[in-house]
């Protein structure tokens, strides 16, 4: 690297400004102070990085910002906004905690997934899942566990298994404001006491 250019320039009016000019390596770096603003401009010879300081607020513009420290804490007191016009990742190698003591909301135009070694989804008060087609699979047992538990379909609703077993502790009722159809290549029915008709 050839010798620097170095300029400092003062000004009642202007303030002052400091010049470091690189002409090997075609950068130029400013800090102009003024008397309202601190801007600290990095012009190289594709890209520049400007950082601009006033009393009420900070401003970095750049095309690459990398942060790195032992820890980060970022507070404010009124709103706060993070925004891309690409993809965003967050990565944590240990736990990771989202908490909200308002609404939390959650919202994808594409598909959305959730995934982990264990998945617990809890409600104080209501929940609820809906689809226009809703699927819950397991490879191994499933559950469906409430103090009053009622399934539905406005058209239709099956129950399908290798083996299929309906029990209760007290009555058990089986009606249909229609036809109903009970078949199988043995039927048994029994009770201590049977009333058919």
């Amino acid at each position: 690297m050839g010798a620097l250019v170095c300029r400092v320039k003062l000004n009642k009016e202007s303030g002052l400004t400091f010049t470091v000019e690189n002409k090997d390596g075609k950068i130029t770096q400013t800090a102009v102070l003024d008397g309202k603003t601190i801007t600290i401009t990095c012009k190289g010879d594709k890209e520049t990085s400007t950082i601009t300081q006033k009393p009420d607020g900070i401003l970095i513009d750049c095309k690459d910002f990398t942060l790195n420290a032992e820890t980060i804490t970022c507070k404010s007191k009124k709103n706060s906004k993070y925004e891309s016009d690409e993809k965003i990742d967050i990565i944590s190698q240990k736990d990771m905690t989202l908490d909200s003591s308002g609404k939390l909301t959650g919202q994808a135009t594409s598909d959305t997934k959730i995934s982990g070694s264990n998945v617990s989804i809890s409600a104080n008060s209501k929940a609820e899942l809906k689809g226009a087609s809703t699927s819950i699979s397991a490879t191994g047992k499933t559950e469906v566990k409430g103090m009053d538990l009622k399934l539905s379909g406005t058209t239709k609703a099956e129950m399908d298994g290798l083996q299929v077993k309906i029990s209760s502790k007290g009555i058990l009722d089986l009606e249909a404001t229609g036809i109903v159809n009970l078949k199988g290549q043995m039927a048994n029915v029994k009770g201590t006491l049977t009333k058919v008709g």
